[in-house]
């Protein structure tokens, strides 16, 4: 059994191994993307369930805020997603409020999620319709994911899945590298509008 102490410095070296082997070049993709969706004027709607929903509602705050990216996270809205979950049900609620909110070509979807998303194993089955819905409109999907990225992967135009290093630990290691690079992102100099305070 690891110590206290072995656990802490295995984490760190897993993290230094994420870093170097993360993506560069879909990363700088990315980039040139969602410059084009600002200035289409599209708009940006985060997904994510559980700490995925966390990491989209700060994200959207860094885009619009940083990046002058009009950007949305339906899970800001307990009302509204709750409810649609009540009366519809978990599998379409993401999909629904893409829909009410008039997705189109010019926007794009970025997922925040761990195994992002099963058909085969249902699992986020409502990040999987919001995938489907999202190709069906024309409009960009991009995510940060972990492990082999599943739907989200497949279908995405731009996905960034960071590398399996220690099974017990692709959650840890996902969520924390979602906030990592969506940091780099709003922070490069292509998309960086306004300066941060500190």
């Amino acid at each position: 059994m690891l110590s206290k102490k072995n656990h802490i410095i295995n984490y760190f070296k897993e993290v230094k191994y994420i870093s170097d082997q993360i993506g560069i070049s879909k990363i700088e993709k990315l980039v040139k993307e969602l410059v084009k969706i600002r200035k289409k004027k599209g708009r940006l709607f985060f997904l994510g369930i559980g700490g995925g929903a966390a990491n989209s509602s700060h994200a959207v705050n860094d885009f619009r805020k940083i990046c002058q990216i009009e950007s949305y996270a339906p899970t800001d809205n307990v009302s509204e997603l709750t409810a649609r979950i009540n009366d519809e049900g978990w599998e379409t609620s993401l999909a629904e409020w893409l829909n009410i909110s008039r997705l189109r070509s010019n926007d794009g979807i970025f997922i925040m999620s761990v195994g992002g998303g099963s058909i085969k194993k249902k699992v986020s089955i409502n990040l999987v319709k919001a995938i489907d819905f999202a190709k069906k409109k024309k409009a960009k999907v991009f995510g940060i994911v972990g492990r082999d990225g599943g739907f989200t992967r497949k279908k995405g135009d731009v996905v960034i899945v960071i590398p399996t290093v220690n099974q017990k630990m692709v959650t840890a290691h996902s969520e924390a590298f979602q906030a990592v690079i969506w940091h780099c992102l709003v922070t490069h100099p292509l998309l960086q509008i306004k300066k941060m305070k500190w």
